[in-house]
C-alpha cells in the first residue's frame, strides 16, 4: 500500500475526519491491525483564510504546492488535499508533483453517475458555491449542477463561524436542510456536502435529498489509489 499524503489543517475538524476515514477503511480491506500508512502535513487555516478572504489564490496555492511537495520528499505515494474551497488551486499543486494528485470532486462525481443522479445541489463555501473551478469539473462529466440562490452568506458564516471551531447547532442544521429543500425544489435530485465540514450537520438522515458527503467519499478514493 503507498503512503497517504494529506494536506490538511484546513480546518481540523475536517481533517481529523479524513483521519478516521482513512484508518477504517484500510482495515475493512485488509483485515486484522492493518491501519493506512499516512503523512499529515496539518497547516495553520488562519493565513489561508485570510488568503482566501483577499483573493490570493496565488499565494494560497503557492503554500499548498510547497506542503504537497513536502508530503512527497517524506515518502508519500498518493498526495490529497483535504478541503473543497482549497481545490481552486488544484492545478498548482498537481502540476509540481512526482506522485498522483486525487481530486476531492472525481470520485464524488464518479459516484453520482454511478447511481443514475443527473441534477444535483452543490453546497460549501461561497467561494465553492459562487466560483465556477468546481461546478465546472462536475458539469464536465454530463452533471448539471445547482447552488443556493439565496442565502449563501449565512451558509458560509455557519462554515467558517461555526464548524471550523467545532460548534454544532441545531438552528445551523436547520438551515442546511431548509436550503437542501429549496435545491429540491428547483429539481436537484441529489445533494453534495462540498465543504468538508458540512458533514457534522448533515446526513442522510436529516436531508430531504441523498447526501454525497466529499470528505468519505476522498477518503475512500484515496485508500483505493493507494491499494491499486
Amino acid at each position: 500500500m503507498k503512503t497517504i499524503g494529506l494536506i490538511g489543517g484546513m480546518s481540523w475538524e475536517s481533517t481529523a475526519h479524513y483521519y478516521r476515514v482513512l484508518n477504517q477503511e484500510t482495515a475493512a480491506r485488509l483485515g486484522g491491525l492493518h491501519s493506512a500508512p499516512l503523512l499529515i502535513h496539518s497547516l495553520d487555516f488562519a493565513p489561508i483564510a485570510a488568503m482566501q478572504s483577499a483573493g490570493d489564490w496565488d499565494g494560497a496555492g503557492a503554500i499548498l504546492a510547497q506542503s504537497a511537495k513536502t508530503l512527497v520528499a517524506a515518502g508519500a505515494g498518493i498526495i490529497g488535499l483535504a478541503t473543497n474551497t482549497m481545490h481552486v488551486v488544484a492545478d498548482a499543486i498537481a502540476d509540481t508533483l512526482g506522485a498522483p494528485f486525487l481530486h476531492i470532486a472525481d470520485p464524488t462525481g464518479d459516484a453520482l453517475l454511478a447511481d443514475g443522479f443527473r441534477t444535483i445541489g452543490l453546497l460549501g463555501t461561497r467561494f465553492t458555491m459562487e466560483m465556477g473551478f468546481y461546478r465546472e469539473r462536475l458539469e464536465a462529466r454530463g452533471l448539471t449542477v445547482l447552488v443556493p440562490e439565496v442565502g449563501r452568506t449565512n451558509l458560509n458564516g455557519i462554515i467558517y463561524d461555526e464548524l471550523c471551531r467545532g460548534i454544532v447547532l441545531d438552528a445551523s442544521r436547520t438551515t442546511y436542510v431548509d436550503a437542501i429543500a429549496r435545491l429540491q425544489g428547483r429539481g436537484a435530485e441529489a445533494v453534495i456536502l462540498g465543504c468538508t465540514e458540512i458533514g457534522m450537520l448533515i446526513d442522510d438522515a436529516v436531508s430531504p435529498l441523498p447526501v454525497y458527503d466529499t470528505t468519505d467519499l476522498h477518503a475512500k478514493a484515496l485508500v483505493d489509489a493507494a491499494l491499486a
